[in-house]
């Protein structure tokens, strides 16, 4: 991923019933996987620390709707081990990063929640506050930050610059970084 200059990669990971969209976002510190179950409304993130080790415990709540989506029952003898899950999932991830699969601010806008404008995924470019006497709001950062990462998120929150959305997906525009 860094020789191909790719920061956020998505590619996709098949485990018990479930597939998932798995990003791996390395623009900020520490770097995030974040599972997407593709055919249910859930995901989870996790961080991944410095030699990339991941606390492999999660939250009850996440434990439960995991074991869900994977179509695990309870078993009292031999109960459900993320540990054992993450084993799997580590021994499927790529080893070859493609340019075609960095992940694009609409594949993660399927896992994340906004309150500003959540059915506005697509990027369409950039907007200069300092000229219009306006200010960013902090909603648009917070948006910026999720979908676009934090190289992007710091350079609109220095330079006064507000990302902008369409929900019409033929009137996206590729990313290219705020100036």
């Amino acid at each position: 991923m860094r020789s191909q200059s790719i920061d956020r990669y998505k590619f996709e990971f098949k485990s018990g019933k479930a597939i998932f969209d798995v990003f791996f976002f390395t623009d900020g510190a520490p770097f995030i996987l974040l599972f997407g179950v593709k055919s249910e409304n859930f995901s989870f993130e996790i961080e991944v620390a410095n030699g990339f080790i991941i606390d492999h415990k999660l939250e009850h709540d996440i434990y439960k709707k995991l074991c869900e989506v994977l179509g695990l029952e309870f078993n009292k003898e031999k109960p459900f081990s993320p540990c054992d899950f993450f084993t799997e999932f580590n021994s499927k991830i790529p080893e070859q990063a493609f340019p075609h699969q960095r992940a694009m601010a609409h594949d993660v806008a399927q896992y994340k929640r906004f309150v500003e404008e959540i059915n506005k995924i697509y990027f369409f470019g950039w907007r200069d506050n300092e000229k219009r006497k306006t200010n960013v709001q902090q909603s648009n950062l917070d948006k910026t930050r999720s979908l676009l990462g934090e190289k992007a998120y710091k350079i609109c929150k220095e330079k006064n610059i507000s990302s902008c959305w369409t929900d019409q997906k033929e009137a996206a525009v590729a990313y290219s970084s705020p100036k």
